[in-house]
């Protein structure tokens, strides 16, 4: 990892430690400052979804958190997180197919596991 790269991590954590402090406006320019000069970066996109999630703006947010999966389709914790937005959104279609997604890069995920027995109660 070069010089940039863990510049970049380093601001990202940045931005994370201000979303969970609640400074969702800092924190959603932190991630967008990361993004403009690595539009790929999977964790920004995630941060930045979630910030959206967090302040009511669900198309948006349901927007960055896509992302994150699409720049990097083998992380749990992007499909996861996507996947609780859309059951949290009532889309359960959408959920089920996410924690799936969980489930075939993690088998036995508990919280997938968890979800998925919690969806077909519904059903």
């Amino acid at each position: 990892m070069g010089t940039g790269e863990a510049d970049i991590e380093q601001q990202c954590d940045q931005a994370v430690d201000l979303k969970n402090q609640g400074q969702y406006d800092e924190a959603a320019a932190a991630f967008q400052e990361i993004l403009k000069s690595s539009p790929n970066h999977a964790r920004a996109h995630l941060g930045l979804g979630l910030v959206f999630c967090f302040v009511g703006r669900f198309d948006e947010s349901l927007e960055e958190l896509k992302r994150a999966v699409e720049c990097d389709p083998g992380w749990v914790d992007g499909h996861l997180n996507l996947a609780k937005t859309y059951a949290m959104l009532g889309m359960y279609e959408e959920a089920k197919v996410e924690f799936d997604r969980v489930l075939e890069l993690h088998p036995g995920h508990p919280e997938a596991t968890k979800q998925l027995e919690y969806f077909e109660g519904l059903g």
